[in-house]
């Protein structure tokens, strides 16, 4: 634990009786003493504070920013609006997934957020493939707390006022003691909430601030990823990776129609042949993500074979966990073509036994994002 980096927040989880993990290089807090279970229902009931410092946070300026992050990922940047927020993902030239972020567009500049794991490599990525059209500026000194469930709004309008006017998906400046904060209307637990990106010397006060609302308690990695799971959202390194096409991961959502079909902006991006191949041709794609949910009460994990009804190998799970919400066993999994229909019936191998699973509708908790 000594080599690992720290967070702004170290002293105060410290202080909380955070236990503590290492994750992307960094000590995180995985769980505090109320525990993962209880951490997760009160994110669905009232309001988690999250820390997510060990983010990659970065800003891309110059008048050809836009295009030049459009030239890297099948999303739409140029046509986006002032502080609106866009999911993206950044692929090889085989059309494969080297992360997924979220992006705004700050007016002046593109700010960027991108996983943990990745951000080293997702830089130089950039400064490799677009570091002569604009400059791309890590922001190293930026902290970031996510405060999410469905009381945050409530919580965060007392020590920032004005947030309660955002929407799904926007962002904008805001004040904290006199510091530049931004906040977005965004997370990654299916809930409402937020992401406040704060200096790093500004970090603990705002957090403690916000652990003073009635609202709010402390949440760790355990119950952010139980979360994440139940909202049917992927994590990096395990739902998608550079072994997977946005097609075969499901988030054909995620790349708008201006760059999928027709027009001077369609194609053009890395592996365009490859994912517009799948795309127009439904035989490319031999395995998609699904979810599953358990018959039997039997959490089943990533790295699990999945078999058909006749014992013949279909796939591998790449999450899955006992839902807290649900109070069931789910699960995010890769399996043949032939075995996506909702209510396929499958078998994921635990311990060399069968357990009976359920190819099922994702999010597998609704989601309760604030659009207005």
């Amino acid at each position: 634990m000594s080599d690992l980096l720290t967070t702004p927040l170290a002293g105060l989880h410290a202080e909380l009786g955070a236990r503590m993990v290492p994750f992307a290089g960094y000590s995180m807090p995985v769980q505090y003493p109320q525990g993962l279970m209880a951490e997760h229902k009160h994110t669905r009931e009232a309001a988690g504070l999250f820390d997510v410092s060990h983010m990659g946070q970065l800003k891309l300026s110059g008048p050809d920013a836009a295009a030049a992050f459009e030239s890297l990922m099948p999303v739409d940047v140029i046509g986006l609006g002032v502080n609106k927020q866009r999911y993206g993902l950044l692929l090889t030239d085989d059309g494969t997934i080297i992360d997924d972020l979220m992006f705004v567009n700050r007016g002046d500049h593109l700010f960027v957020i991108v996983n943990g794991a990745c951000k080293v490599g997702d830089i130089q990525h950039m400064k490799d493939r677009i570091g002569a059209r604009c400059d791309v500026t890590p922001m190293p000194e930026r902290g970031l707390l996510a405060l999410q469930g469905p009381k945050a709004v409530d919580a965060l309008e007392r020590v920032v006022p004005g947030v309660k006017a955002l929407v799904f998906m926007t962002g904008s400046p805001f004040q904290f003691h006199g510091q530049d904060i931004f906040i977005t209307r965004s997370g990654y637990t299916g809930e409402d909430g937020f992401e406040i990106s704060v200096h790093e010397s500004q970090a603990d006060a705002l957090a403690r601030e916000l652990l003073a609302q009635p609202e709010v308690k402390p949440i760790g990695l355990g119950a952010r990823n139980s979360l994440r799971l139940e909202a049917g959202l992927c994590l990096y390194g395990n739902d998608i990776d550079t072994t997977t096409t946005p097609v075969e991961a499901g988030l054909n959502w995620a790349m708008q129609k201006i760059r999928r079909t027709g027009g001077e902006r369609a194609g053009g991006f890395p592996g365009a042949h490859k994912v517009l191949g799948q795309l127009d041709d439904a035989t490319q794609v031999k395995r998609k993500r699904v979810g599953l949910i358990g018959i039997d009460r039997v959490p089943v994990r990533e790295h699990t074979q999945l078999r058909d009804m006749q014992g013949n190998p279909i796939g591998e799970v790449t999450s899955g966990l006992l839902g807290p919400t649900i109070d069931k066993p789910v699960a995010m999994a890769y399996v043949d073509v032939a075995h996506t229909a909702v209510g396929t019936r499958v078998n994921a191998i635990v311990r060399g036994k069968p357990v009976a699973m359920e190819v099922a509708p994702m999010p597998f908790v609704p989601n309760r994002y604030y659009r207005g």
